[in-house]
């Protein structure tokens, strides 16, 4: 699954330390058409917010009653100006919704 996949939730799990559930959205995609890249993305995480605000997420993800959500972007290219603009942008307007937004850069596999 991926950022072009905009009706699909693409990982759902739970962090070890906080206990906060966190749905991860995978963007593999280059920022060569940033503004194409940001419509996917805004367009994905409009989903991500409609998945958990009507509460599809219990169906599927029950564990997920009364925690604190996080959405989290891995980008596999670091975003270019209007991509960190993009996220500077909306990361307010998710948190108002009372979630929080990560994002980091895949830099290669980690070992627990």
């Amino acid at each position: 699954m991926s950022v072009e996949q905009t009706g699909v939730i693409d990982i759902i799990s739970t962090d070890r330390v906080t206990g906060h559930i966190v749905l991860t959205i995978s963007d593999h995609l280059d920022w060569s058409d940033s503004t194409a890249h940001q419509m996917l993305l805004q367009t994905k995480l409009n989903r991500y917010l409609a998945f958990v605000e009507i509460n599809e997420i219990l169906e599927s993800y029950p564990d997920a009653k009364d925690r604190l959500i996080e959405f989290k972007v891995v980008f596999q290219f670091p975003p270019d100006d209007g991509g960190q603009a993009f996220v500077a942008k909306v990361r307010p307007i998710v948190e108002s919704a009372g979630f929080k937004l990560r994002e980091e850069v895949y830099t290669g596999a980690r070992l627990n």
